[in-house]
């Protein structure tokens, strides 16, 4: 940030402290820096655009209502929109693991924005008496009521437009793939034992559902996450904001980010309580352990290519050994595996930090803001790489598919209705014994006649639920 030696001298309540020169952020960034060396990890940028959204609305509302300066309001305006657009990123050097409200972040946004609004207006970082951190750019604010609003605005965003759209990929991809294979029918497995016929295209229809619901799912959570805290100020009354502030400030995300904001309900539970977050969380690891059974079902039907099932052939993208070579690994389902590990190992971590809210506050805010924001990003990503790096270039076998589902004793349900079910056991036991097919034991036990078996034994017809029980 700055050499050796090149330091200024900023203020707050506690006393004195060194900020390097050219930072924009004051003395209590600089105290959260020395007293949260825990992680490394940082906020993600959509939250720290939220952060700059909220800080321009702010004083845009505090201008309107005449509390606020023209010049200087500007100035903030002017210095929260550079931050909400990323130039300031470098400037937010506060640990995820820190004060449970996140008033550290809270203030570094706070003395970002009035250095840099203070530089507008012409003078010298550090000069309080042009913007002040706390009378300016926080007016009629809290951090209590400023974090959540800044974790709902994010997380909303990214939904809205990140998650959804990759989703709605993926369900669209295996909605193609269900099509081009709804006539290629094979032995469905239970127990990981053959089962009766399915086509290999029902399979598909099957996991393109699974995604469809878990999109709706995500948009019902979505609309808890409109609700904005703002307004509330420290503990929900709403103490030294105007009573229009929380309208204003509203309208204005509305207007940026073209979601359709609400001032919260109750903002007693939305301070004291991150249920929204705990609700939104639920869906995305819903879709996570749908995308994990999904990812692990590719990878059981492309197993092989010689001694597994290789009833489909995924997309070969890399090497898939040090030292067997030619060997092609499923990478993209294995790395999906683990993104929607993390995904469920993060929903519980929220689930425990939501059970943080004591009182008029919750203290687990920061790791729900950071871990919600990467569950919805890497659930993102996943499903957009699974859908274009995996999904549309399967290809099926249908050799394989038709052998195996010829092949299996399952096949004795379709006749058990004809024979019973103790005669079907025994046709289905020789067939194992033997290695006969079911036509073939079935002529030789003398249950059933010729015709009956060509006429049952319509391995599509089965697909469809259609038994010619007699």
């Amino acid at each position: 940030m700055s050499d050796a030696g090149e330091y200024r001298i900023e203020r707050d309540t506690l006393g004195e402290m060194q900020v390097p020169a050219n930072a924009y952020y004051a003395a209590q960034t600089a105290r959260a820096i020395l007293n949260f060396p825990i992680s490394g990890l940082r906020f993600q940028r959509p939250f720290i655009r939220a952060l700059g959204l909220i800080k321009h609305a702010a004083a845009k509302a505090n201008k309107e209502l005449g509390l606020l300066d023209p010049n200087k309001a500007s100035a903030i305006e002017k210095a929260a929109l550079e931050v909400a657009e990323g130039k300031l990123d470098d400037q937010f050097v506060v640990d995820v693991f820190q004060t449970g409200s996140g008033t550290s972040t809270n203030m570094n946004a706070n003395e970002v924005i009035a250095n840099r609004a203070i530089e507008i207006l012409g003078g010298k970082r550090g000069d309080k008496s042009l913007i002040h951190p706390n009378d300016h750019v926080n007016m009629g604010q809290s951090t209590n009521d400023v974090f959540p609003t800044a974790i709902n605005v994010s997380a909303a965003e990214l939904v809205v437009k990140k998650l959804i759209p990759s989703l709605e990929l993926l369900e669209k991809r295996l909605d193609e793939k269900a099509r081009e294979f709804a006539d290629i029918v094979k032995s469905g497995r239970t127990h990981f034992q053959d089962a009766v016929p399915v086509t290999l295209g029902q399979e598909f229809s099957g996991y393109a559902e699974m995604i469809r619901k878990g999109r709706r799912r995500v948009l019902n959570a979505l609309d808890s996450l409109l609700e904005l805290p703002i307004g509330g100020t420290a503990v929900g009354t709403g103490l030294n904001a105007h009573p229009r502030f929380a309208e204003l400030v509203v309208n204005q995300l509305r207007e940026q980010t073209g979601i359709d904001f609400r001032i919260a309900a109750n903002r007693f539970e939305a301070m004291g309580a991150r249920d929204c977050c705990l609700e939104m969380s639920a869906a995305l690891r819903s879709v996570a352990v749908s995308i994990l059974k999904i990812a692990n079902d590719l990878r059981i039907l492309s197993s092989g290519p010689n001694t597994g099932l290789a009833e489909i052939e995924l997309p070969a993208v890399q090497p898939g050994s040090s030292i067997m070579p030619g060997k092609v690994n499923p990478v993209i389902p294995e790395s999906a595996l683990m993104a929607a590990a993390q995904v469920i190992g993060n929903d519980e971590a929220i689930s425990v930090a939501c059970r943080l809210g004591e009182l008029e506050l919750n203290m687990g805010m920061p790791l729900i803001a950071y871990d919600l924001l990467q569950s919805i990003e890497i659930l993102a990503n996943t499903a957009k790489n699974l859908a274009e790096n995996c999904i549309a270039g399967i290809r099926a076998n249908p050799e394989r598919c038709r052998r195996y589902g010829e092949s299996s004793p399952a096949l004795v349900t379709v006749v058990a209705p004809i024979i019973g079910y103790d005669k079907a056991a025994r046709v289905a036991k020789k067939m194992l014994e033997t290695g006969k097919t079911i036509r073939e034991v079935l002529l030789e036990e003398g249950v059933i006649d010729q015709k009956t078996i060509d006429e049952v034994l319509d391995l599509k017809k089965m697909t469809r639920g259609g038994i010619l029980a007699k």
